[in-house]
């Protein structure tokens, strides 16, 4: 593997200022950044991805790499959770296990800006259809993970109920899946008449907002440290290695269906993600049995800085050693 390609991302400036968000929690600093704000910058940065997909994808239409792409985002948002629930159940009860799950089934926004980010810098094209294959990819495995403790937990606990209406509303409308389809459609209908009047909103202030929200995730990161010492050993290799599972898994598909580079990237990328918002989100209301400080503290602790550290360089060099857009 490539060294120089890790050094290059860890000296990105907003992954820089993720380490500078830990440091200040591990030396005590009062650091802070004041709760509404992080709200804020989550929002920003989904309809800034958001718009430019649609924006991307009015430019190229619907192809298809376009069409595989989509179809092999939902496919792997239900295989993941369906895999990894069983390999969790060595360990874990059900609703823990289907929990977990469905958080490393579904992705994180964040680390695909992170890797887009990425591959501007080192000038590899990629396509803004991949915005819409992240957009599918955060319901299925919710509703993938509910269906999985309806099989399995309900021959154990006759007591389990789901109201569907609550999982389809929130797996399809919560805030986060919202906007950035609605920023998605509307970057589709305004095309470049609509990207050029937003352009210094949604691209000339992008990675200063991107650096300030991975200072928070820092914080907040830093913080879910402790929570990993009851997870035990099996629940951190699970961290680190299920994501570089699933990245392979993508590279595959990827590979088969003739991804360029640049997108076969993001795709691994989206597929080694976990969900630490909306998934915990849907998780506490529907699988109170679970216990969040799980699901969470392994999503955002372990595996979303070992994917924008190490994860984002490392893919990229296995898809280079495959051939794929060759």
């Amino acid at each position: 593997m490539d060294g120089s390609l890790i050094l290059f991302n860890i000296f990105n400036p907003p992954v820089l200022f993720f380490f500078l968000g830990m440091i200040a929690v591990f030396v005590k600093s009062d650091l802070e950044i004041p709760q509404p704000l992080p709200k804020l910058f989550s929002l920003y940065l989904l309809l800034a991805i958001g718009f430019k997909g649609g924006y991307e994808l009015a430019k190229s239409g619907l192809t298809t790499e376009v069409v595989l792409s989509l179809l092999a985002a939902i496919l792997m948002a239900c295989l993941v959770p369906i895999y990894t629930f069983f390999i969790l159940r060595f360990k874990l009860d059900d609703y823990n296990a289907a929990a977990i799950a469905a958080a490393y089934g579904s992705i994180s926004a964040v680390t695909f800006i992170t890797a887009s980010s990425f591959l501007e810098k080192i000038q590899i094209p990629y396509g803004g259809h991949m915005v819409a294959a992240l957009a599918l990819m955060e319901s299925p495995a919710i509703i993938v993970g509910l269906i999985l403790i309806r099989v399995f937990a309900a021959k154990k606990d006759s007591e389990v109920e789901f109201s569907w209406s609550k999982v389809l509303h929130e797996a399809f409308l919560n805030g986060s899946v919202f906007l950035l389809v609605g920023s998605l459609i509307i970057g589709m209908l305004t095309g470049a008449k609509g990207w050029e009047k937003l352009e210094p909103f949604t691209q000339g202030i992008f990675y200063g907002v991107l650096t300030f929200f991975l200072l928070d995730m820092g914080l907040l990161a830093a913080r879910r440290i402790k929570d990993l010492q009851k997870t035990g050993s099996f629940l951190v290799g699970f961290s680190i290695l299920i994501p570089i599972l699933n990245a392979f898994v993508g590279i595959l598909l990827a590979k088969a269906l003739g991804f360029t580079v640049g997108n076969a990237l993001l795709f691994a990328v989206l597929c080694a993600s976990a969900s630490y918002i909306a998934v915990p989100a849907a998780m506490r209301l529907t699988i109170p049995e679970a216990n969040p400080s799980l699901y969470v503290s392994m999503a955002l602790a372990l595996t979303f800085p070992f994917n924008i550290i190490i994860g984002i360089p490392l893919y990229l060099e296995i898809i280079k050693l495959m051939g794929v857009g060759v």
